[in-house]
Order: structure tokens, then C-alpha cells, then sequence
């Protein structure tokens, strides 16, 4: 069964929606500027933004058509086929190496590897994955260190700052 794009960008709009409405409703902390409603908010904006565009049908034209494997291919598509369903268990085995691997190696040495996996695994090019994989992790430090004053685990390679 296939869903319009329209039910399910409104779906993810009113999701948005509801993400944004509970976390304004959260309470400040005294003292800081950036409360606990911060990163519910920026996130219900973006879905609903991003399934507003969905409805609107943007982005559609830059879909590949889905070609059928040529026969003489086939035993190649079926184990690429066979890989592609495996795909779907990295992101739960990526969150199970952070939680092993974060405090022995750190948060840039494990988020180097957790963004170098997810790129590969979705068919990004292995220069493309190493050049997101460098630069991500002190993104996202920077992000949780400086602006949400959350500690993420020094390990063999703290970060600067």
C-alpha cells in the first residue's frame, strides 16, 4: 500500500506541529537562556518545514525512477538487495557502539566512525563520507558543549575548546 506524498507530509507537518506546541509549553530554566523547549521546538520547525515541503511536492523531480536489474545482473541485484535490507540495522548498531565505545574513545573518535558508517551504509561516496565524518563531530561538540552546556566524554582525543 502506497501513501499519497500529501497525507504523509501533512502527517509530518502536524507532527511538527505538535513537537513545537509541547516543547513551548515546557517550563524555562532559571538563569539560562537556552532552555529545555529549545530543541523540541527546532526540531517540530524543521519536520514541519520539511513535510510542508512534501506536500508542496518539492524536491519530487530529483528522484530516480527505479530501473529493473537486467537479467544477466541478477545474482547481483538479489545480494545487493540482500545488503540493502541489512542496512536497516545500522543506525540501532551505531547507537549501540556510542554507548560502548563513547567513553573509552571519546565523543570525535566514536562520532568519526558512527558518520563515516551511516554515509557509507546510504550510498554516499567514501570521500564524501570522509569529509562529513571530519567535519561533523566538532560541529555537533560545539552544539552540545558550548550552546546546551551538555559534558560529551573527553576520551583519547578531548576537543579544544
Amino acid at each position: 500500500m502506497h501513501l499519497s506524498d500529501r497525507i504523509t507530509g501533512g502527517f509530518l507537518v502536524l507532527l511538527g506541529a505538535l513537537a513545537f506546541w509541547g516543547g513551548s509549553r515546557l517550563p524555562a530554566v532559571p538563569g539560562q537562556d537556552v532552555g529545555p523547549a529549545v530543541f523540541p521546538m527546532v526540531v517540530g520547525g524543521g519536520l514541519a518545514l520539511c513535510g510542508a515541503l512534501i506536500v508542496l511536492g518539492i524536491g519530487h523531480s530529483f528522484e530516480d525512477e527505479e530501473t529493473e536489474p537486467v537479467e544477466a545482473h541478477e545474482g547481483l541485484a538479489r545480494w545487493l538487495g540482500a545488503w540493502r535490507a541489512l542496512a536497516a540495522f545500522v543506525p540501532p548498531a551505531l547507537l549501540l557502539f556510542y554507548v560502548l565505545a563513547s567513553e573509552a574513545l571519546g565523543f570525535l573518535p566514536t562520532a568519526f566512525v558512527m558518520v563515516a558508517v551511516a554515509a557509507l551504509s546510504l550510498g554516499a561516496s567514501p570521500r564524501l563520507a570522509l569529509a562529513m565524518a571530519v567535519a561533523a563531530p566538532p560541529v555537533v561538540h560545539l552544539v552540545f558543549y558550548k550552546l546546551l552546556r551538555v559534558p560529551l566524554p573527553a576520551g583519547i582525543l578531548p576537543a579544544p575548546w
